[in-house]
């Protein structure tokens, strides 16, 4: 089977390499001129357990089933990353109860090694931190994306696939029973293929309206949720990651480590009309006030605005948050075509699960 996967980020990477070693012909459609230049590259590299999500829905199902296909992968192609672990506190009693309930629905989830601690245990990992409780997840680690991604992709060239960058997909439609898929760019021109997946993150709604056969009233909205990033200078406080109860839209401002484990905070919301990464400075002040909730030996002076990602969700604020949407051929009737939209967090952890789903499609 001839199969175009729009989009080379994390997720059309894995089911691109998935398609090809399942046997079928691949080629990968990216506008950009690299791999990973849009959400894969501006997020915070964690590996996430999985324990936030409803019981039953996409986002716990594939990002359990990711995160354990995750580490395996890493470790089998030299992929940099660390399990190093991480907390969730709790500054009061109110946060304590929040953070009781994601144990449970861990449980539910089928989230290993999930603890709950007081707040004395707690310091005892980590003696900087100000908390009531806390709720230790070992599962949790952090990963080089960049390093991932291309051993993805040298997964998928050794099955024979291959990337077209540079390469915008303009439109698509049905022709005798394949699609016909006009590409712009320089060695743009119309060519056939047997199947369609669009991965193509904050792009996905408006390539899917460029897919004639597609019902346009299947396309979902997209909500662009920016999270800001702010860099620490100084010797790392703590080992491991370290997460206030989460908030409308995110899982609030948090601590994590790089692999070389110098300190950054984020991401925070903020709800954007259109697309940019401009960090302000001045939203630092917020940053202060709740990291030092959690981590009162926050210096003064100590953050630095570093970078911002766009997560491409389905709902908005006050919402509840959205699940994944794979709208497959069960779903819509139109032969040979995989829309991806609101692949968020935990996309990452969750990429290769989703692949192996996005692939039995391919196969039906």
């Amino acid at each position: 089977m001839q199969v175009l996967v729009i989009g080379a980020g994390v997720s059309g990477l894995a089911v691109a390499r998935a398609a090809a070693q399942a046997g079928h012909d691949v080629v990968v459609a990216e506008a950009e001129d690299a791999i990973g230049t849009g959400i894969s590259s501006r997020n915070s590299e964690v590996i996430h357990a999985g324990m936030y999500y409803p019981g039953g829905s996409l986002r716990a199902r594939h990002c359990v089933t990711g995160r354990r296909l995750l580490y395996d992968f890493c470790a089998t192609h030299g992929v940099p990353h660390r399990k190093c672990g991480k907390l969730i506190v709790a500054t009061n009693d109110v946060e304590l109860g929040k953070i009781e309930a994601i144990a449970a629905q861990g449980d539910v989830n089928d989230v290993e090694g999930l603890e709950m601690l007081g707040g004395h245990a707690a310091r005892a990992l980590e003696p900087a931190l100000n908390c009531v409780g806390a709720l230790l997840s070992p599962q949790t680690g952090i990963v080089d994306s960049h390093a991932y991604m291309l051993a993805l992709r040298g997964d998928l060239e050794d099955a024979g696939g291959a990337i077209a960058f540079n390469t915008p997909v303009e439109r698509a439609r049905r022709s005798g029973g394949q699609w016909e898929v006009t590409f712009g760019g320089v060695e743009g021109g119309a060519f056939m293929f047997d199947a369609i997946v669009n991965c193509a993150g904050l792009g996905a709604q408006r390539m899917a309206r460029a897919i004639e056969d597609y019902p346009a009233g299947r396309v979902p909205r997209l909500v662009l949720a920016k999270g800001n990033y702010f860099s620490c200078a100084g010797k790392p406080a703590f080992s491991r990651l370290i997460y206030p109860t989460p908030v409308d839209g995110g899982l609030g401002v948090h601590l994590t480590l790089d692999l070389a484990g110098r300190m950054r905070f984020g991401p925070d919301v903020e709800w954007i009309d259109s697309e940019h990464y401009e960090v302000d400075a001045s939203r630092a002040e917020s940053f202060y006030a709740r990291i030092r909730s959690y981590w009162p030996g926050l210096p003064d002076g100590a953050l630095a605005a570093d970078y911002s990602g766009i997560r491409p969700k389905l709902t908005g604020p006050g919402e509840a948050a959205a699940d994944f949407l794979i709208d497959a051929p069960p779903q819509h009737g139109v032969p040979g075509l995989v829309m991806m939209f609101g692949i968020e967090s935990p996309g990452l952890t969750s990429s290769l699960s989703l692949a192996d789903q996005v692939a039995c499609y391919l196969r039906s």
